[in-house]
């Protein structure tokens, strides 16, 4: 569908507000799914291309590239003169409109220039009630040029495309349009077409600005970029409710405020112009004091989601303002809003009631929980590391509190339980870690796991959700890595969180006939990731293996096996097998020790340290062969050695970048787990034997010993 902007113009020129009422909501209608315009023109052009490519002269694609650049333009053309005609004064229902007509076409990159000037979103944001500041309106004499300037230029264009379905297919410039698509064209384009226009604001705009905006359409100039994915099934879950909320009758205000927070909301995230601009007309400021006003409001509105989407968004791409809102009080409003939205009701200071026979959480309350978290972690996150002082400490500790209760409640979707837990642990793993304390300071109830007397319904919640996440093993990175690191650290810091996660990830060992890998275990799973392409996720799995062995070299191989441990090892220079407890890390663990099962004890000799089982007995290669059979045998060896050890020294040196040479070598393991060469070993072993001639026995039994 092909919308008439044209005759839309002529319904405002001649005040027929209807008549663009009709036509915008035909064209809503039509594009109420549509998310992506480019992406769907493209696959209509490759289908229409393989379906006539053995057609050579067929001109099917100049068509197909004429009608994207004909929309495109239609599509400008229409923001602009929407943009226009919501300054002045037009009925409510009409306004919400517009608005969602503009919401749809903000989707899209390649429109945004009308709605990313100063006065597009300064008037967005006062229908939005971010401000309350007035933009400068044309004069009204200027209307009917600007919207004859828009028809012309409209005008101009089709004969343009006309012209260029005429040109010969062996244009060098068709021929580029054709192989890198129609942005530099449509740049030119949508430049002639509100330049003509009279927008004095839309020509400053392209004057100044030209550039960084179409960086940031060809992906060149970003700050920070959010991945595009499919559409945000919270959102429309959000948007499904809210067209029944219509239907039964909405505050015409409210509606109008919500449809501009989406528009703004669609432009922030498509335009790294705008965000700028976002910060430079401090609409910050206005939003936060919305944020404020709302946690005092006994009713939610629909609004508020989006003023958290919005503000997520805003904190997400842009750091400096990130920064900005923490600084200016951030967190205490947020967790304000947190508190709010949970309806907490307190027992003790850092302590919330549970009450098991509460409702669910709601699902507009579970969105809004979850912006509100994503928001807490953009601004925290550099937070984990940093010394919090007295004040700082106490809200964080009032934090906590709150987020043990969202990791505790339920809502009425499982996904979206699961989701809430997870923005939990994300925030949880971004705060001081002095403060989380408060997560084991509740009381013991008749039903509470407990270690040592301390409450541990948490951190079971947290192992659970743990486990969850690595049986579903997708996204292993993103998904696991938060509540690995949480929990190693929470293991350092407590030791009866420690003792607890290690009754049920690393139980006494009984039955070593399978390796540790092997098995459906919490414990054999993470010993997979500590094999890991991805070196995040193995690291992290390691850290929490070792951790619960309390960095002991000797128990954390007899857990793993030799094999699985040699990462960390390695990464740690404790490859030499060591059993003493690494020295780095600051943490004190107790002198507890680590009792072995009587099935252990009976087949710990037999144990392989390397695959960490008891291995099968293999036949005795030499069984059954006589004296002369077994002296061949040493012979044939000792024969494949020296052909090996010739082999060697003729082989080619090898020179370095750096320009040393280096002659490859093999190389062995020394007593002490050492990776030295075999020449340097056998001088070693000489000097030994030579030293131990010397020494009397006691002295070299005492060595063996060591």
């Amino acid at each position: 569908m092909d919308v008439d902007v044209e005759g839309i113009i002529q319904c405002i020129k001649q005040g027929d507000e209807n008549g663009v009422q009709t036509q915008l909501q035909e064209f809503n209608k039509e594009y109420a799914q549509c998310f992506f315009f480019d992406a769907e023109e493209r696959d209509r052009r490759k289908f229409r291309k393989n379906k006539v490519k053995e057609y050579t002269d067929s001109d099917s694609d100049c068509d197909e590239y004429g009608h994207e650049d004909r929309g495109l333009i239609v599509r400008q053309s229409l923001a602009a003169v929407l943009v226009r005609f919501i300054r002045t004064d037009v009925k409510c229902h009409l306004l919400r409109v517009s608005l969602r007509t503009l919401r749809i076409l903000s989707r899209d990159q390649k429109v945004l220039g009308p709605l990313v000037t100063d006065s597009a979103l300064l008037t967005l944001a006062k229908l939005a009630g971010l401000t309350t500041t007035d933009v400068s309106e044309e004069a009204s004499d200027q209307d009917s040029e600007f919207y004859d300037n828009i028809i012309s230029s409209l005008a101009e264009a089709k004969v343009f495309h006309c012209h260029t379905d005429d040109d010969d297919d062996g244009d060098i410039e068709a021929n580029d349009l054709n192989d890198e698509g129609p942005a530099v064209e449509e740049d030119a384009k949508s430049n002639i077409s509100l330049a003509n226009s009279g927008d004095q604001d839309n020509i400053s705009w392209y004057g100044s600005h030209r550039t960084s905006v179409n960086e940031m359409h060809r992906g060149g100039t970003h700050n920070k970029v959010l991945e595009r994915g499919r559409r945000d099934r919270r959102e429309s879950k959000l948007e499904e409710k809210e067209e029944e909320e219509e239907e039964e009758g909405e505050s015409g205000e409210e509606a109008q405020r919500k449809e501009a927070m989406k528009v703004l909301c669609n432009v922030v995230y498509n335009s790294t112009w705008a965000q700028e601009r976002f910060s430079a007309l401090r609409l910050m400021c206005g939003l936060t004091e919305r944020l404020s006003s709302g946690v005092s409001c006994s009713s939610h509105s629909s609004v508020h989601f989006y003023e958290l989407r919005l503000l997520f968004l805003i904190t997400a791409l842009r750091s400096e303002l990130s920064t900005q809102l923490q600084q200016e009080g951030g967190v205490s409003i947020l967790t304000a809003a947190l508190e709010n939205c949970l309806e907490v009701k307190w027992k003790e200071q850092y302590e919330c009631v549970l009450d098991p026979a509460a409702p669910p959480i709601s699902l507009e309350a579970s969105q809004r929980v979850i912006e509100i978290l994503k928001i807490l972690f953009n601004i925290t996150y550099s937070t984990h590391r940093q010394e919090p002082n007295e004040d700082e400490a106490a809200l964080y500790r009032h934090l906590v509190a709150i987020l043990r209760l969202c990791l505790m409640r339920k809502c009425l979707l499982t996904d979206d339980t699961d989701e809430l837990q997870s923005h939990t642990v994300n925030l949880l793993s971004a705060l001081p870690l002095q403060c989380l304390d408060v997560l084991l300071m509740v009381p013991l109830q008749p039903h509470s796991e407990q270690c040592q007397g301390v409450n541990m319904d948490c951190v079971h919640t947290l192992l659970m959700f743990m486990e969850k996440r690595l049986e579903l093993g997708h996204k292993v990175k993103e998904k696991l890595t938060p509540i690995l690191n949480l929990l190693t650290e929470s293991c350092r810091a407590h030791k009866e969180t420690r003792h607890y996660i290690r009754k049920h990830i690393l139980p006494p060992l009984k039955d070593v006939s399978h390796r540790p890998e092997e098995g459906s275990t919490v414990k054999s799973r993470l010993i997979r990731l500590m094999t890991h392409l991805d070196t995040d996720v193995k690291h992290c799995a390691a850290d929490l293996i070792f951790v619960l062995c309390k960095e002991n070299v000797r128990r954390f191989v007899k857990y793993t096996g030799y094999g699985n441990a040699a990462g960390l090892l390695a990464t740690r220079g404790l490859l030499g097998g060591q059993g003493s407890r690494t020295l780095s890390s600051d943490t004190h663990y107790s002198s507890d020790s680590d009792s072995d099962t009587e099935e252990y004890r009976q087949v710990k000799d037999r144990i392989n340290p390397v695959t960490g089982r008891v291995e099968v007995e293999q036949p005795d290669p030499m069984e059954g062969m006589t004296e002369e059979e077994k002296e061949e045998e040493a012979k044939r060896l000792i024969m494949l050695f020296n052909r090996l050890s010739r082999q060697v020294k003729l082989q080619k040196r090898v020179v370095s970048v750096t320009g040393l040479d280096s002659i490859i070598q093999p190389i062995g393991v020394d007593g002490e787990g050492n990776l030295l060469q075999m020449a340097e070993m056998r001088a070693n072993s000489q000097t030994e034997e030579w030293k131990s001639g010397s020494e009397n026995d006691g002295e070299a039994d005492e060595g063996e010993k060591d």
